[in-house]
């Protein structure tokens, strides 16, 4: 056997075991998508129950976090851990999207939210009462921009992803848009409410819908593009 041939051969072998550890670094990352879903949402229920007076139906998921919120103390570190699942899931959509450039558009969306998501536990709004009080702050000024852009870029993931993926996952993609659209129309109409500490019924039910739409389109996504990394190419 010539030397070129076998150091071809020696370069294969040497190139299985990088292709292996890529690929599981891939799918780690992808299946941190299904982490930050649930993180979140062990993060509304811990909250909820440390906050004194809290309701979810009424109350928007910000005020868990709030500036002097009782449930700010358990609630924030447990909603860091989701962003930071949340940032890496975005790399491993762009690890995943190969020459799909629409797919990789998404993941640059999701990374720009995961980046977002970690800005957001220092521009914290305050609770209603200070509010109220004529209390605010430029955390609540930065926490309105950055809760806007990352509306933006959920939206635009949402969309580059149903357009690059199969059409049962487009279809799926309108239909969460959807619903993260209508609950936040509906959220918009009770936030000078809120800054007025005056009731605003099932506001955190609207929340919930339009958030809920997007996790589990995240979930969704992570699971399409792990089904997909299993696929013999």
């Amino acid at each position: 056997m010539s030397p070129t041939i076998d150091r071809v051969q020696e370069l294969l072998r040497r190139e299985v075991p990088i292709k292996r550890s890529r690929d599981l670094q891939r799918k780690v990352l992808l299946a941190c998508g299904l982490g930050s879903s649930a993180t979140y949402v062990v993060a509304n229920v811990a909250g909820a129950l440390r906050g004194r007076g809290y309701s979810t139906v009424n109350q928007s998921v910000s005020e868990l976090t709030a500036i002097g919120a009782p449930s700010r103390a358990i609630a924030l570190p447990i909603f860091v851990v989701s962003d930071a699942l949340a940032l890496a899931f975005g790399i491993g959509v762009l690890e995943s999207a190969g020459r799909n450039s629409r797919l990789r558009v998404a993941g640059w969306a999701l990374v720009g939210v995961g980046v977002l998501d970690m800005v957001s536990p220092f521009t914290p709004m305050h609770v209603r009462e200070r509010l109220a009080a004529g209390e605010q702050t430029g955390t609540d000024t930065a926490h309105l921009w950055v809760t806007s852009l990352t509306t933006l870029l959920i939206l635009a993931a949402m969309g580059f992803g149903a357009a690059g993926l199969g059409k049962r996952f487009r279809f799926y993609s309108i239909a969460s848009v959807v619903a993260m659209t209508g609950g936040g129309l509906l959220t918009l109409t009770q936030m000078k409410d809120v800054a007025a500490n005056l009731p605003t019924p099932l506001n955190g039910v609207y929340e919930r819908i339009g958030i809920g739409g997007y996790l589990l389109w995240m979930a969704v996504l992570a699971v399409v593009l792990l089904r997909a990394a299993r696929a013999p190419r």
